[in-house]
C-alpha cells in the first residue's frame, strides 16, 4: 500500500531557530534558504535604495525604505516571512522593531542565479495576493527591470540605463546601471 507523506509545514519559529548567519525565507510554510549576495547585487541594492530614500526625504515623505536583511511578515499567519532586497513601507503602523507586518507598498528584488524561480514566480504570486502595490524584479544578467503595478494590472519591462518610473510616486523615476 502506498502511503502519501504529508509535507511538513514550517513556521516563523523555524526561521528564528536557524543557526547564526544562515538566512532563509518562508512562503506558505516552506523554507527557502538564501545564498550570500554578489558584489554586483549589493551595488545595485545600495544605489537603488539610496536614490529612493533621497527622493522620499526631498519630498518630506512618510514612506520608509528598508533593505535586506529586513523581516517582512506578509500575513497574519506564521507561515510567510520574506526578506526583500528593498521594501518601501508607507504605513508606519505596519512597522515595529521586528520588521514590517503586512504588505509593503513597493518591493524590489534583485535576481541572483539561485533566486530566479523565487523572484519571477513564487514571490510574484505571493506579493500580488497579499496586497503589495508595486513589485520590481531587477535582473543584472539580462540587464532588465520587470515592473508589476498590481493596482493597475500592468506589467512593463525596461532595460538598464532607461528611466523606470515608480508607480507609487508621481514624477519619480530611477535608472538602473
Amino acid at each position: 500500500m502506498d502511503v502519501l507523506r504529508k509535507e511538513e509545514t514550517c513556521t516563523i519559529d523555524d526561521i528564528y531557530a536557524l543557526p547564526d548567519g544562515e538566512r532563509a525565507e518562508l512562503i506558505d510554510g516552506k523554507i527557502y534558504y538564501m545564498a550570500p549576495p554578489s558584489r554586483t547585487h549589493q551595488q545595485i541594492l545600495l544605489s537603488l535604495s539610496r536614490r529612493i530614500a533621497d527622493y522620499i526625504d526631498s519630498k518630506n515623505g512618510n514612506c520608509e525604505v528598508n533593505v535586506a536583511p529586513f523581516a517582512v511578515f506578509l500575513s497574519e499567519d506564521n507561515i510567510n516571512y520574506v526578506e526583500p532586497d528593498i521594501s518601501v513601507i508607507c504605513d508606519p503602523t505596519k512597522l515595529d522593531d521586528k520588521g514590517c507586518h503586512g504588505a509593503p507598498d513597493w518591493i524590489i528584488e534583485i535576481v541572483s542565479p539561485g533566486t530566479k524561480t523565487m523572484d519571477y514566480f513564487k514571490k510574484l504570486f505571493k506579493y500580488r495576493t497579499v496586497g503589495v502595490r508595486e513589485y520590481w524584479i531587477v535582473d543584472p544578467t539580462k540587464e532588465l527591470i520587470t515592473v508589476y503595478r498590481f493596482e493597475r494590472e500592468i506589467m512593463e519591462q525596461y532595460s538598464f540605463g532607461e528611466d523606470v518610473p515608480a508607480g507609487i510616486y508621481e514624477g519619480f523615476s530611477v535608472k538602473v546601471q
